[in-house]
């Protein structure tokens, strides 16, 4: 691993994935929303967009009920 950057409070590594690690300042890796913090903070990653919702189709659900109607026999 490479040393990016180190401050007191942690150490930025990057990996030769491309990924980085962060060690906090008691020789322990962070995970989760610490490192996330850090590393959106050192503008190393950025914040992924939300994808747009998808356009609803109402016209095949609405179709559905009535041709598995009509495919039954009546008795």
């Amino acid at each position: 691993m490479q040393q990016v950057k180190k401050t007191g409070d942690y150490t930025i590594f990057q990996k030769k994935s491309g990924r980085y690690a962060v060690k906090g300042k008691d020789k322990q890796f962070l995970h989760g929303e610490d490192k996330t913090r850090i590393l959106l903070a050192e503008d190393l990653i950025k914040k992924p967009e939300p994808k747009p919702p998808a356009p609803a189709s109402e016209a095949p659900e609405a179709e559905a009920p009535e041709a598995a109607s009509a495919e039954q026999p009546a008795s």
